[in-house]
């Protein structure tokens, strides 16, 4: 696996590879020849979305390849070795784009046959940039099989390059007559499939701003979902804050976009599907940071085995049950209504108005609601109760916090400064929860422990160390608060 960033070049047929001199030990050309299919669904899914999945023959890197989106000129790329059949798709690649497939076969959709010059650019040993000069005879196949001939250049970034070296390869590209193109891949030169539909807004609207934000979330989703197949670092946590951001937009700016209550429930869905794994792996975390910071004396018993591999061990089967949940119709079901979402959603009349001022308003509302929760909370006399309304100031601050980040590219640095302050809230609300939660986990572990005979010693010192936690973010919370009220009212 690995992380492809190249620059694209339409050029004419009697283009000429200008002297790249001067940026460097110039290598080549070589020329050789590659074969490669594609695969994709009937309706074109995968190349829609810029998602490049093929099997390819030729050159120094023959075999099937992944390629997904990251950025702009930036993309992932999964490879898997050739197979002796061509017509089914390696299960471990065919499972990673099912998120964009949902269901739907795969199959040959068109073949490509380029003859390729190399030339490298290099700074010693150290590899810098690849130029190829590619002559392209594209075939989409079907009923009436159609073929497409081109020539393109692409400068791609290697191990030791710098997108500072890229950028001056690019530019002596364009000084000799190439011009960037205006697709994302060979593949999508060949196919032209249709654009993804986008929401009807008008340019500075309220529902401009909004429909922008929740389609790059949708993207955010939809792009961690092959890391979390792969069980990545960090992309079951992110795909879940990419559910939990969408969820909290359609509930803050309900007023612009309307009709999601049954979108809203189902995302609730997968953050907690996805949160299990998340959640243990937090905890798992936590607790061997704690007991590194023990003296070994104090560590007595298998408490490292119960809340380290045993915990792990639970984590994993959480992981499968995500692995299972992304492969279900409900799930496909909910990256449909996703689609409709971005493509045709029901605005409402406040999409129309300018966004200053309805935007605004929206992120002030948001953050009343954390002041009101808040006095209701304080208004319990039963203390058990009012912990449990502090934590619904905790969720209303996290929606205010996430409404301020989704309007400060548009709204300017207060809205910045809004979720920051928000996220302050959120954080020692959070800090005292966890401790909490992190107390009840250790008192179930500890018990567990007790009936196996084994020595409990060390539980009571973490849940005396998480107990601290607790009180003390419990401490801070009132000046926090009372900061951050007047730091509010200043913003807003």
């Amino acid at each position: 696996m690995g992380i492809e960033i190249e620059d694209k070049f339409d050029v004419p047929p009697e283009y000429r590879l200008p002297d790249l001199s001067g940026l460097g030990d110039v290598t080549g050309p070589e020329s050789y020849r590659l074969v490669a299919l594609y695969y994709d669904t009937p309706d074109l899914r995968l190349a829609s979305r810029g998602v490049t999945l093929r099997r390819r023959r030729g050159g120094s890197d023959a075999g099937w390849h992944l390629k997904l989106p990251k950025a702009k000129g930036v993309r992932q790329e999964i490879t898997h070795p050739l197979t002796r059949g061509t017509k089914v798709v390696p299960e471990e690649l065919a499972e990673l784009v099912r998120a964009y497939t949902r269901g739907a076969e795969l199959r040959q959709v068109a073949e490509l046959d380029t003859r390729r010059s190399v030339t490298v650019l290099s700074d010693g040993a150290r590899r810098l940039v690849e130029v190829a000069d590619d002559r392209v005879k594209g075939t989409v196949f079907g009923d009436e099989p159609k073929i497409v001939r081109w020539r393109e250049v692409e400068a791609e970034l290697l191990e030791d390059g710098t997108t500072r070296v890229l950028a001056k390869v690019g530019k002596r590209l364009r000084k000799a007559g190439a011009a960037p193109s205006g697709a994302a891949s060979k593949l999508a030169k060949l196919l032209e499939p249709a654009p993804l539909p986008t929401a009807p807004t008008k340019s500075g609207s309220a529902g401009e701003i909004v429909m922008g934000y929740l389609e790059g979330q949708v993207k955010a989703l939809l792009s961690q979902d092959p890391q979390v197949r792969r069980a990545e670092e960090d992309a079951v946590h992110q795909m879940r804050v990419a559910a939990r951001r969408l969820r909290s937009a359609l509930k803050a700016f309900k007023t612009i976009v309307s009709e999601t209550e049954p979108l809203q429930e189902e995302l609730r869905w997968l953050g907690t599907v996805l949160g299990e794994a998340r959640d243990l792996e937090v905890i798992r975390a936590r607790f061997a940071k704690e007991l590194a910071g023990l003296a070994p004396e104090l560590v007595t018993g298998p408490i490292q085995a119960r809340l380290g591999s045993d915990l792990l061990e639970r984590e994993q089967e959480a992981y499968g049950r995500i692995k299972e949940t992304l492969s279900g119709d409900r799930y496909y079901l909910l990256l449909d209504a996703l689609d409709r979402l971005v493509g045709g959603p029901v605005l409402g009349k406040a999409a129309a108005r300018q966004a200053q001022d309805e935007l605004r308003g929206i992120a002030a509302a948001n953050w009343g609601r954390v002041t009101k929760r808040y006095d209701a909370a304080q208004a319990i006399d039963d203390l058990e109760r009012r912990e449990l309304a502090m934590h619904d100031v905790r969720k209303a601050a996290k929606r205010a916090r996430y409404t301020a980040e989704a309007l400060q590219p548009s709204l300017g640095p207060d809205m910045g400064r809004l979720a920051k302050l928000a996220e302050n809230v959120q954080e020692i609300l959070g800090a005292h929860q966890d401790g909490v939660v992190a107390q009840e986990r250790l008192a179930k572990e500890a018990e567990s422990a007790r009936q196996a005979g084994e020595d409990t010693f060390t539980y009571g010192l973490l849940i005396g160390i998480e107990r601290n936690v607790a009180e003390r973010a419990h401490a801070e919370f009132p000046r926090v608060w009372k900061e951050t009220v007047k730091a509010v009212t200043k913003v807003l």
